[in-house]
């Protein structure tokens, strides 16, 4: 196959991502949803006092793009502080994924992000 969207590293992350799953107490949530297609992320985290993201677990379910692009997020940000984490942008999150996104494409990959960014301000928890 050559869609860089069925590389090998994204179909990995897509079905057998080491991030995927809950955390028993987790310091920030949050659950999002793609209007239009329906992808749908939970995401939860762990904050030690160091400021440090000790823990990055999701569940969700939707498209290739959506789930991995969260796991290879999950992977880039555990152990990053929170500061490092809220400064990450979308541009950051497609050269993460090693490939470019069409617009349609862009709001499943940028699904799991807008949930990390969103479960780290300020105040912990939030679920939208």
């Amino acid at each position: 196959m050559d869609d860089p969207l069925y590389r090998e590293e994204i179909l990995d992350h897509y079905y057998s991502s080491p991030y995927r799953g809950r955390i028993e107490r987790p310091d920030c949530v949050c659950d999002l949803e793609n209007p239009f297609c329906g992808d749908q992320i939970h995401v939860e985290l762990t904050v030690g006092d160091d400021d440090r993201i000790k823990e990055i677990r999701f569940d969700g379910k939707g498209c290739v793009i959506s789930q991995a692009s969260t796991s290879v997020l999950a992977e880039h940000l555990e152990g990053a502080s929170v500061e490092e984490a809220l400064k990450l942008g979308p541009a950051d999150v497609v050269k993460l994924l090693g490939m470019p996104l069409t617009p349609t494409r862009m709001k499943c990959g940028l699904l799991g992000w807008k949930a990390i960014q969103q479960a780290l301000k300020p105040r912990g928890a939030a679920t939208v």
